[in-house]
C-alpha cells in the first residue's frame, strides 16, 4: 500500500488547520504535521532560540525533523499543514515525497480575501505564533503583498492529485475524496 502526501495551500485563516485536523481524524494511519504547532511550541518554551528576523529556521529544522521520522520510522500517511505558497518551496517539498514514492495530493484553499478578512475580525486564536507580524490581520497583507512571481498557484502537474476549495461545503467532497483515494492505494 502506497502512503499519502497531502500538502495544503492558502492564505491564513483560510481554514487550513481546520481541514487537516478533520482528515487526520477521518483518514487511519495518518500524522498531522502542522507548523503553527511548532512555532507554538518554540515562542512558548523556546522564545531566546526564535529569530528575529530572515527565515525561522529552528521551526523548520524541527519541521523537517518530525517529517523525516514520520516518512522514515513509520507507515502513516502525513498531512502538511502550513501555506506553502511559495513555488519553489513546495516543489522541493513535492519532489522530496515523490522519492519517497508517495502518492501526493494538494489542497489549495482559493477563498476569496473579504471572507478571510472576515475570518480573521472573529478569530480568537492566539496570535503567540505570529514572529514577524503583530496580527492575522497583518499577515493577510502581508501575504497578498508578497512578490507574485514567488506565488505560482498549485497546477495538477506539480503532484498526483489537486483538490481546490472555495468555500466551508466543499471540504467534506475533498475529505471524503482523499479518504477514497487512501482505500485504492
Amino acid at each position: 500500500m502506497k502512503r499519502l502526501l497531502i500538502m495544503t495551500v492558502g492564505k491564513t485563516h483560510s481554514g487550513k488547520s481546520t481541514f487537516a485536523k478533520d482528515l487526520e481524524s477521518r483518514l487511519p494511519n495518518s500524522i498531522l504535521v502542522d507548523q503553527d504547532n511548532h512555532a507554538e511550541i518554540l515562542q512558548t518554551y523556546y522564545p531566546v532560540l526564535v529569530p528575529q528576523e530572515g527565515p525561522n529556521t529552528i521551526k523548520y529544522a524541527l519541521t523537517q525533523t518530525i517529517v523525516d521520522y514520520a516518512v522514515n520510522e513509520t507507515n502513516c500517511h502525513v498531512i502538511l499543514c502550513n501555506s506553502n505558497r511559495n513555488h519553489k518551496g513546495r516543489m522541493k517539498l513535492l519532489d522530496y515525497y515523490h522519492e519517497k514514492e508517495f502518492v501526493t495530493i494538494l489542497v489549495k484553499f482559493d477563498i476569496p480575501n473579504h471572507i478571510l478578512e472576515e475570518r480573521i475580525r472573529k478569530s480568537q486564536r492566539s496570535t503567540t505564533i505570529l514572529r514577524t507580524a503583530s496580527s492575522f490581520q497583518e499577515v493577510l497583507t502581508q501575504q497578498n503583498e508578497t512578490r507574485k512571481d514567488t506565488l505560482v498557484a498549485p497546477s495538477k502537474n506539480e503532484a498526483d492529485y489537486l483538490f481546490v476549495i472555495k468555500n466551508a461545503h466543499d471540504i467534506e467532497s475533498v475529505v471524503s475524496k482523499i479518504i477514497e483515494i487512501s482505500q485504492n492505494q
